[in-house]
């Protein structure tokens, strides 16, 4: 029987562990703190515990370890993208977005795999050309914001990851149940303490898994691989909405909204000659009409097996004015890390062996 992975615990199971060890239930806040505020993976290092328990919660419990196997920076500095291995050697791409100087706070931002590949078949991704191998455990996808967080202050002692994106390898509401325990552990006060108004959750469409998502009562940002404004073209470039086509999608979204009284994020990848010319602009406004709702438009990433480009920048200036004129919201996303692959669509695991 394997060990219980207490990263990916939540706090009230850690007391119970440790009640059932006999140990008072502030012990098990203590392990908790240890395990997620200060990312410890090392029971022997928990100072403040006797050394009898650390030795019992050795042979009790384990905490995954996430072993960086490569690390590449962007030119500008302000992206950097991990391949991280897991205890059983399958592989996932992590990435780093940072945000400094420009707001009130600095924001770090980390880009979080939910799965190893992807099962999806989006068009223009690269992550699903390698396939699905499994489901990551809520304690692998808390171990990537901890192991990140420990990068990042090696040269910034004093920052903290402020904002999480289930934007990573795989499609999040595929492993559910995982991902949102990990978004409860992430969030706890005792823990990393992530607000759930700066964790966002990317989805292509799986309408039952997101009307359960509204009814778990967090307020988690929902953003949506929309990338096109009709079912024909949809069906071609995200293959599940001829499972979930729009109408069920749009009304999933609706409902969302009023769940959680948030705007949900569409995310639009703009392709030359495929999504991007002012009919596609109008189809896609009347789409969103009366929705709370804002339009991330996403210039597509280069992925060589997709055969697809981006427009020229004027076509994507008169693509996001048609929607502004129509009353939608819609910025450009800020590119990063497009020089390391971690742009968006362009994260595909490779194995350094």
């Amino acid at each position: 029987m394997s060990k219980p992975d207490l990263r990916g615990m939540e706090m009230e199971e850690v007391e119970l562990m440790l009640r059932e060890m006999g140990e008072p239930a502030y012990r098990g806040r203590q392990v908790f703190q240890w395990v997620q505020a200060r990312g410890e993976t090392d029971f022997s290092q928990m100072s403040n515990l006797p050394t009898r328990l650390r030795e019992r919660l050795a042979e009790r419990g384990m905490i995954t370890k996430l072993k960086v196997l490569q690390a590449r920076q962007s030119r500008a500095g302000d992206t950097a993208k991990y391949l991280l291995e897991m205890p059983d050697e399958e592989t996932v791409e992590t990435v780093l977005m940072s945000y400094t100087g420009r707001e009130a706070r600095d924001r770090y931002t980390v880009c979080v795999s939910s799965q190893v590949g992807c099962a999806m078949g989006c068009r223009f991704c690269a992550t699903g050309l390698s396939g699905w191998q499994r489901n990551l455990s809520a304690g692998e996808i808390t171990g990537q914001v901890l192991t990140v967080q420990q990068l990042l202050r090696f040269n910034r002692p004093e920052a903290n990851v402020t904002n999480v994106v289930f934007m990573g390898m795989g499609e999040p509401l595929l492993n559910y149940n995982e991902v949102v325990r990990a978004i409860r552990i992430l969030n706890h006060p005792q823990g990393l303490n992530i607000s759930m108004r700066r964790i966002t959750v990317s989805t292509c469409g799986l309408v039952p898994e997101m009307r359960r998502l509204a009814s778990e009562g967090m307020p988690v940002v929902l953003a949506v691989s929309l990338h096109a404004p009709s079912d024909r073209l949809r069906d071609q470039l995200v293959p599940v909405n001829r499972k979930y086509p729009l109408e069920e999608l749009m009304a999933a979204c609706r409902d969302y909204i009023r769940a959680v009284n948030r705007r949900v994020t569409f995310e639009y990848a703009l392709i030359s000659g495929i999504n991007d010319t002012s009919d596609h602009a109008r189809q896609l406004a009347g789409l969103l009409h009366g929705m709370l709702a804002n339009v991330n438009v996403i210039p597509v990433n280069a992925v060589e097996e997709a055969g697809y480009s981006p427009p020229s920048p004027w076509r994507v200036k008169e693509f996001v004015a048609e929607l502004k004129e129509r009353g939608v919201e819609a910025v450009v996303r800020e590119e990063k890390g497009s020089d390391i692959d971690a742009a968006c669509g362009q994260l595909r695991r490779k194995r350094l062996r």
